[in-house]
């Protein structure tokens, strides 16, 4: 065994009693060193121990929705260049259409003995999904952290943006534009995000243009969170009245934009859009999108300190770590024009609150 600690320790530049801290899996190495004697392991042909095989070979999984929208390959990023800085290795997981569900994912990642795993807008943040699958994680030892969607169901570090913050300001920047008739088009309604997206539109109404509850949520509209879903949602609203529309993602403003521009309406001149995440490049689009910037950089790296905590034996607190949103004003937003093409009904006056509400009550 001493011929042995020696080779590992040669090997991977440490002293002897490291090589046997980590071996024992014993606390005080840090990520980094404790890495290094593992590849030791392995570049001289020494098969690791159990436990170290099963919970501590670097790995830690990553699982996300989809790539096609740009924000989850930058949550992506972060994550992966956080780990690796950590003496650990991503391991990116990606459901595809017809392809591995979440479940099949998180059992492919516990086999294969990965550290821990993070969620990015996961089932966890759909109100009709079953919970007991995070449970059933847990009573398996692997330690995980969600991203986007809070559950009190489940006993885990949660992380997402002020949903609610995020909606207050775009409503807040188009109200003081003079827009009154603000559409907002975002996803299905059993998301957590979508529940919270509502919640902050509704009081925002309220508070900058006094419209109540039941006419504000004629002004919302439920769609995918596609470039065809927010077109869809943009032409619904469009059709309402709607001189702005904010919407709940990047890419359904990129479809909102088109569907303006299919019923031959100006962005901004005529109609203002706002996006959601400041994807990148999005700021290099005809016009570039005003958005809510969602702070990626600073939720990657918390998702990835409170999961290596977990990691290392401290368990981080079952609560939910809030980031505030950010506005980007740029070119895809405008002072409300005067009057108004509705499709179908000719021009109208923004100053006519007869279709507005602005009373609170609905035409």
């Amino acid at each position: 065994m001493t011929a042995r600690l020696a080779d590992i320790a040669a090997q991977a530049g440490v002293s002897e009693a490291t090589v046997s801290r980590v071996l024992n899996g014993k606390p005080g190495v840090s990520a980094t060193t404790r890495q290094s004697v593992l590849a030791a392991l392995d570049v001289l042909g020494y098969e690791r121990p159990v436990r170290l095989r099963q919970r501590s070979a670097g790995l830690v999984g990553l699982i996300t929705p989809e790539l096609e929208n740009p924000i989850f390959p930058a949550f992506a990023q972060v994550i992966g260049q956080a780990l690796t800085r950590q003496g650990y290795t991503p391991v990116l997981a990606t459901q595809t259409p017809g392809g591995s569900t979440e479940d099949e994912l998180t059992e492919m990642l516990v086999d294969r003995g990965v550290a821990g795993i993070i969620f990015v807008s996961g089932l966890h943040a759909d109100t009709s999904a079953d919970m007991q699958r995070y449970e059933q994680l847990r009573g398996q030892g692997v330690p995980f952290v969600l991203i986007n969607g809070f559950s009190d169901k489940v006993q885990a570090p949660f992380v997402s943006p002020d949903d609610r913050a995020a909606i207050r300001l775009a409503v807040t920047h188009l109200a003081a534009l003079g827009h009154q008739r603000i559409g907002l088009a975002l996803g299905p309604k059993r998301f957590v995000p979508v529940q919270r997206k509502i919640e902050g539109f509704l009081h925002s109404m309220k508070d900058q243009l006094g419209l109540g509850r039941e006419a504000a949520q004629e002004l919302i509209q439920h769609s995918l969170y596609t470039l065809e879903g927010g077109q869809a949602a943009a032409g619904a609203l469009l059709a309402r009245g709607c001189t702005a529309v904010v919407c709940a993602s990047d890419m359904m403003a990129l479809g909102a934009i088109r569907a303006a521009r299919q019923q031959g309406l100006d962005v901004p001149r005529e109609v203002s859009v706002v996006g959601f995440d400041d994807s990148p490049l999005i700021a290099f689009t005809d016009p570039p999108l005003t958005t809510i910037r969602q702070p990626v950089t600073a939720m990657g790296q918390a998702a990835v300190r409170a999961l290596l905590e977990e990691v290392g034996g401290t368990p981080a607190p079952h609560s939910e770590f809030v980031f505030h949103p950010e506005l980007v004003v740029r070119g895809s937003t405008a002072s409300v024009p005067k009057t108004v093409r509705f499709p179908g009904q000719g021009d109208r006056s923004t100053t006519d609150n007869s279709r507005s509400g602005a009373d609170g009550s609905s035409a």
